[in-house]
């Protein structure tokens, strides 16, 4: 018997890095802070959950519409309008399991063998396996460091583009480097994207999570990119609802049609009940996602203060998402090996800056959404004396 298919032969997985190996530490009963993963600490808002649960006992239980509840995409339309100035339909709107469902659809749809996707490096490594899976091949160009931040390097792009670049993929707010891009960096990466005629996938998941006054831009709404454009964002950061698995995908029309070919074929359809939680997330309130950003801001600074205290580390403020990212390289070793002595000798879980490619290497990053203030807080005094340790050594 031939196994497996040759697709998994050369994709290769990133997994969830450090995270898996923490948690096996909590299940042996260590006392691991786990500041490597971005599951945000909170709980879903109660007025989410109130809405789920009414669905549920309205009998909101059975196959629902292929594309997603139409009230539902209506909503998210109408929040690209009135926040964006994006007019999108509730046609251009495919509510999906998360980003990962959305954007493995993009891919799926989009790319053949062969195809060159360009991503920004450092960047989000799960995009990798998906791409791959397509049969298309990954061209990471790495980001320029500008006083600790990393930006987009626009002649960088430019000069990887080839016959063969189909697709650029966009994360902005950047995970893992925290970087808002601006509007003039982003409109840099429009003009090469009409020259070229590229697609883009643009996964704005942290597009709520921004500090300092800063805004978040729609790359859809800049002139042009709608129709060059597959944004897929989700619930999943700003109202605490990652295991909810709803996000959502929005383009053109013929674009969501195939996406909705893709998901037919793995999911049928999203959960019916959670959509009418998610409803309530877009429809009501939004004061739940000011005080989460209120709250995530002031652990940045807890993290950052502390980071940047410490002999030999250096760390940027992060302009959004819920993560550090910091330069660890002075200390002479590897991400992956600093990483892993952290975590065995100091029991904090952190993230190495290689997991997101070769421009993270040296560098640690760190999630201030996954624990408590107080945890967090325990997490970066172990992490200071383990660094101060060192320096002794």
């Amino acid at each position: 018997m031939r196994w497996p298919a040759a697709r998994m032969q050369s994709q290769q997985s990133k997994g969830f890095g450090m995270y898996e190996i923490a948690a096996r530490l909590r299940s042996e009963g260590r006392d691991v802070i786990q500041l490597s993963v971005g599951s945000p600490f909170y709980d879903t808002p109660l007025h989410i959950k109130a809405a789920a649960k009414a669905a549920l006992d309205a009998g909101v239980v059975h196959y629902g519409d292929l594309q997603g509840t139409e009230t539902l995409r209506r909503a998210l339309a109408e929040r690209y309008r009135v926040r964006y100035g994006v007019n999108y339909g509730a046609g251009e709107i495919l509510i999906t399991n998360g980003v990962t469902q959305a954007s493995f659809a993009a891919f799926m749809a989009a790319l053949d063998v062969g195809d060159e996707v360009i991503l920004l490096d450092p960047f989000y490594p799960q995009h990798i396996s998906k791409i791959e899976l397509a049969g298309a091949r990954v061209v990471a160009v790495p980001m320029r460091l500008e006083q600790r931040t990393f930006r987009l390097d626009a002649r960088a792009v430019e000069a990887a583009v080839t016959r063969a670049t189909r697709m650029i993929v966009l994360i902005n707010p950047a995970n893992p480097t925290g970087t808002v891009f601006t509007r003039h960096e982003l409109e840099q990466l429009a003009a090469i994207v009409r020259r070229h005629d590229l697609l883009v996938l643009s996964d704005e998941v942290y597009e709520f999570i921004t500090f300092d006054g800063r805004t978040h831009t729609c790359f859809a709404s800049l002139p042009g990119m709608k129709e060059h454009t597959i944004t897929v964002s989700a619930f999943t950061k700003a109202y605490a609802m990652d295991g909810w698995r709803i996000g959502y995908a929005a383009a053109p029309p013929h674009i969501i049609a195939d996406l909705r070919r893709i998901t037919l074929n793995s999911t049928t359809h999203p959960c019916v009940f959670a959509q009418e939680g998610a409803l309530a997330a877009v429809r009501e309130s939004q004061d739940c996602v000011r005080a989460m950003v209120e709250e995530d801001a002031r652990r940045r600074d807890l993290v950052v203060e502390a980071l940047n205290s410490m002999p030999g580390v250096s760390c940027g403020t992060p302009e959004g998402t819920i993560y550090a990212f910091a330069d660890f390289s002075s200390l002479g070793r590897s991400s992956i090996e600093l990483s892993r002595q952290i975590l065995e000798s100091a029991h904090v879980a952190l993230e190495s800056g290689a997991f997101y490619g070769k421009r993270g290497e040296g560098y640690l990053r760190i999630c201030f959404g996954a624990e408590s203030y107080e945890r967090l807080a325990e997490g970066m005094h172990r992490l200071g004396a383990w660094v101060a340790a060192q320096e002794k050594a």
